[in-house]
């Protein structure tokens, strides 16, 4: 193939990535934010894109450099190569996202370049060793992070910032006037309404924090390979995860913020906190992370703090709807409560956790292996 057909589909294969990210990536960012009600899925895929593109064009750039340079040297990314890593991170996640389940994005990302680095004896050891470190390290703090929150602060937050949600629009619009203006609905409180601001808020900073993570793993091949820079390739980033986020992004919306977790507005806002603030403060140092693993283990221990709580700390009005979870009189040598185990099964779905988590590591290791086999077997390359 010539170098300027080289290039279309390159372009091409970049925004089958991109497509995919965002069809990914929404259900971390949005999911907990639509599983609460806060946001419904066409106006989640609009916030998703704008948001992402920011992370992307700002924090991202390191990203992008490492991803391009740094785990495999940028003379090995030629035309032909970073096609074909792009097609094994494309074709995966699409996988995934077929039978709507994020998969983790950069693990897929670095699995195809590491793929290419092993075949060629070009992997850079120590950058690689660096990111897997991390791989290991970020889910276990935010599972844990979250599940002290979900063990000892949730009921006490829940007290200060309980929001009852309430039939009818949040917002309306008054014509009265020569202008229109917005008012709060018919039924709904002040405090309902800036906390399902805050939520969509935060559900707009994780999208954030994607893009500063993900955004490289649509062009970092392409950009190493000097085939294209990254201001125009981060636009078209931009459009390709658009287009993910408003088509097959809404399984994965459901299946996040649904399939897992009962998720009310401060579970929502707990999960997507401690997620983005660490994919976010990683991308800073151009390390890309699991935004997708980071998130679903945030959920899980935030579940399972919220199951395991004391006696004492039982009393959720957010997770009940308003109403208090009895409190059962147990002897002082017991402290866990009785129902914790029952509550457990409706916090998170144990089935549904496993399938979440064993697909989210089994697509990075397809990539990996299969752009292995290919960069070591086809003499093309």
């Amino acid at each position: 193939m010539t170098l300027s057909v080289l290039f279309v589909v390159g372009l091409g294969v970049a925004v089958f990535v991109g497509f995919n990210v965002g069809g990914s990536n929404i259900g971390v960012a949005f999911g907990p934010a639509a599983g609460a009600s806060a946001v419904s899925k066409t106006g989640a895929a609009a916030l998703m894109t704008l948001s992402f593109f920011l992370g992307g064009w700002t924090v991202g750039r390191g990203v992008v450099r490492t991803m391009g340079g740094r785990i495999v040297p940028s003379s090995h990314f030629t035309p032909e190569t970073s096609v074909v890593v792009l097609f094994f991170i494309g074709f995966a996640l699409f996988l995934a996202n077929v039978v709507g389940v994020p998969a983790s994005t950069s693990m897929t990302g670095v699995g195809s370049i590491a793929g290419l680095g092993l075949a060629s004896e070009a992997l850079d050891w120590a950058t690689m060793t660096e990111i897997l470190t991390w791989w290991l390290v970020s889910p276990i703090v935010a599972f844990w992070v979250s599940a002290v929150v979900g063990r000892y602060f949730y009921s006490r937050l829940a007290s200060a910032l309980a929001i009852n949600q309430t039939e009818g629009s949040l917002f309306a619009l008054d014509r009265r006037g020569l202008l229109p203006r917005p008012r709060l609905g018919a039924n709904t409180t002040r405090r309902e309404a800036v906390g399902t601001l805050l939520v969509i808020v935060v559900a707009c900073y994780t999208a954030f924090s994607a893009g500063t993570s993900n955004a490289a793993n649509a062009i970092a091949p392409l950009v190493g390979a000097g085939t294209l820079a990254i201001e125009p390739g981060l636009l078209l980033v931009g459009v390709a995860v658009g287009l993910g986020a408003f088509t097959i992004g809404r399984r994965t919306i459901a299946t996040m913020g649904e399939g897992l977790t009962e998720m009310p507005l401060l579970a929502a806002l707990v999960v997507a906190v401690v997620s983005s603030t660490l994919v976010t403060i990683l991308s800073w140092f151009d390390i890309p992370v699991s935004v997708v693993i980071i998130a679903t283990m945030s959920i899980v221990g935030l579940g399972w703090g919220r199951a395991t709580r004391t006696v004492g700390e039982r009393t959720d009005p957010l997770a009940t709807g308003g109403t208090s979870v009895s409190e059962a009189v147990v002897a002082d040598e017991d402290l866990r409560d009785p129902g914790a185990t029952d509550e457990a099964a409706e916090l998170f779905e144990p089935a549904t956790t496993a399938k979440v988590i064993a697909l989210q590591n089994l697509v990075p290791a397809i990539s990996t292996i299969a752009a292995y086999l290919v960069f070591r077997f086809l003499t093309v390359f």
